[in-house]
């Protein structure tokens, strides 16, 4: 057998250096080391998150979501190549769905959206969402402090659309937008579900030609259902929007709509105040992600869960009760 090659030293400095003068390459592997799962690489990527924290003060993190359909890669690239031929860095970090069979993901997002990725104001990273819930990855906190260090002022966080999504991007940008087309037979459903009473702003996206009277039909069932919901935080009214991704109708005029809700957001003191609550509770799920790996990498616990999942198939124990028997000897044992 051929023996392995050891792995050349990683200069951690130099890479920070670099990725901070707005370096792709160096970005990307940045990126790469953060996704990392290897128990090794746990050091190297604390400390470079820790060296990002403070860079995000001017940026703007916009979360953008809505049904499989509403356009939401054609809209994003609309919207980053017209902020990116203003002089605005524009990062996109596009989800995918992954298979759950093999595990697979197209990660189709460059592809779509080709113009931008070659503009030089632009970075795109399309990333698989793995077995992350939430229609983001289990790294998408940290990659939007590495681009916000690389320079990027506009931070676009596209989802899967699908599952919990919604509240998982919400809990991580300042920004909040729905993306909705009419005519799909979900407008009504679309007022039942929580993600209105998240949405900073509703996009009603593919407004153009015989489709333009059902968008505005569409729009106003928003509006009014907007009424029934309580104020926003900080003093935010939600607004109902119209555009077409394809024409670049509308577009514009949403990015006005966005930069007025900063400036009234930092005027009341709660666009600091979110970015706050964001960070505890991005600590609170870190120490959930690492008291459970923990539990699993233990081998006396991958013993006795072994004997347990035997146990529950023979129907001895109910999953709960075998839950709590694993909890409480190994938090004992803890």
């Amino acid at each position: 057998m051929a023996p392995q090659k050891m792995r050349k030293p990683r200069d951690l400095d130099h890479l920070i250096r670099t990725m901070k003068t707005g370096d792709r390459g160096a970005l990307a592997r940045a990126i790469t080391l953060v996704e990392s799962a290897l128990a090794t690489d746990a050091v190297d990527v604390r400390k470079l998150v820790e060296a990002c924290l403070d860079s995000g003060k001017n940026s703007i993190r916009i979360g953008i979501t809505g049904v499989p359909g509403a356009g939401k890669s054609t809209f994003i690239e609309a919207l980053g190549l017209m902020l990116a031929n203003q002089g605005i860095r524009v990062a996109v970090l596009a989800v995918d769905p992954s298979s759950r069979i093999s595990r697979g993901s197209i990660l189709g997002d460059k592809t779509r959206m080709q113009e931008l990725s070659r503009h030089e104001n632009a970075y795109i990273r399309p990333s698989p969402a793995g077995t992350s819930l939430g229609g983001v990855t289990r790294r998408t906190r940290e990659t939007i402090s590495l681009c916000e260090a690389a320079g990027y002022q506009v931070i676009l966080i596209e989802t899967v659309g699908v599952g919990q999504s919604e509240t998982a991007v919400h809990g991580m940008s300042d920004f909040f937008l729905l993306l909705k087309i009419a005519g799909a037979g979900d407008e009504l459903q679309g007022i039942k579900r929580g993600i209105v009473e998240m949405a900073d702003a509703i996009a009603i996206n593919k407004a153009e030609g015989e489709n333009r009277e059902a968008a505005n039909r569409a729009a106003t069932q928003f509006r009014q259902a907007l009424h029934l919901y309580p104020p926003k935080a900080g003093g935010w009214s939600p607004k109902v929007m119209l555009c077409s991704a394809l024409e670049g109708s509308g577009i514009e005029d949403l990015w006005t709509l966005i930069r007025e809700y900063t400036e009234i957001m930092k005027a009341s003191g709660w666009f600091g105040r979110k970015r706050t609550e964001q960070n505890l509770e991005w600590m609170r799920r870190t120490l959930e992600d690492r008291l459970v790996g923990r539990f699993y990498e233990d081998p006396a616990f991958q013993a006795a869960y072994a004997e347990k999942r035997e146990a529950v198939a023979r129907l001895e124990m109910s999953p709960f009760g075998a839950a709590e028997a694993l909890l409480e000897a190994f938090t004992r044992k803890g």
